[in-house]
């Protein structure tokens, strides 16, 4: 059976798989402050593990746009024990960081990805993951949080993302840094208008086919899901779902949610039916 690398796990191919995001973070955009404590955010990861989830999605700072920078420190502070506390659940576990610090003591601590919206462009962050046998997510974001959403603007959105992941897939491959590794984010939200994201998620299968990685996407609850659903971020549940069956038809292997429960149910019947 055709199977991904994923660090410390195998997971079949014929499935797309379940992320389930754990924000330890005061401000993110849609579940920011929920689970900052630590007990609280492993209560929730213990959670979405019994909901089904194949990977958990540490994260300790925000992304939305316009999000301050979280220092090393505050960073660390963060994400550090819920990877110790998580780290033998039975579930791979995934940390979402562009810092190569951060990545650096994750790998230590036997994390099975690296999920980096700034695509491994930061100095050391390469160095950071190069001998670790994890999984590397590699994101496209057009500048950066804070300036992403003010015009975004492509000639070809589509082919400039691309582009950009077979560029970064080029770099982290002539590191020395087997494919097999590699995973691709499109990058929903980041640095893009809603006509941009979903020409992006129709493209899906072929970035794949052209890249030779699998995709990851990641569209909970995102203002392209309320842009077409006309609802405010907390009653973006069904347009999610929409969204993760959307980006599993059109090629995503992995769909990275906030709704582990409701995902893993829609996801076993659509694939019944395939």
């Amino acid at each position: 059976m055709p199977q991904h690398k994923f660090g410390r796990f195998n997971f079949p191919s014929t499935r797309a798989l379940v992320m389930g995001i754990l924000n330890a973070t005061p401000d993110s955009f849609s579940d920011g402050g929920q689970f900052a404590s630590l007990d609280y955010a492993i209560t929730h990861a213990e959670q979405m593990i019994r909901d089904g989830a194949d990977i958990i999605d540490i994260g300790g700072e925000s992304s939305r746009p316009g999000a301050p920078a979280v220092g090393l420190d505050e960073e660390l502070r963060r994400v550090m024990p819920l990877i110790f506390a998580l780290r033998d659940c039975g579930k791979a576990i995934s940390v979402d960081t562009y810092k190569p610090e951060v990545m650096r003591e994750a790998v230590l601590a036997g994390v099975d990805m690296i999920n980096d919206i700034n695509g491994f462009r930061a100095s050391g962050a390469i160095e950071a993951v190069k001998d670790s046998d994890c999984a590397l997510c590699v994101m496209h974001m057009l500048d950066n949080p804070t300036t992403m959403q003010s015009n975004p603007e492509y000639n070809d959105v589509v082919r400039q993302v691309t582009d950009f992941l077979a560029e970064r897939i080029a770099v982290l491959t002539a590191a020395g840094i087997d494919k097999e590794r590699l995973w691709i984010d499109p990058g929903f939200g980041f640095g893009k208008t809603v006509e941009h994201n979903y020409a992006l998620l129709k493209a899906g299968k072929q970035m794949v086919a052209e890249l030779g990685v699998p995709l990851l996407a990641g569209l909970s609850r995102k203002s392209m899901i309320g842009a077409v659903t006309g609802k405010p971020v907390e009653q973006r549940l069904a347009g999610s779902i929409g969204g993760a069956l959307a980006a599993v038809a059109h090629g995503a292997q992995i769909v990275r949610v906030h709704d582990v429960a409701e995902t893993v149910d829609a996801l076993r019947v659509w694939q019944a039916a395939h």
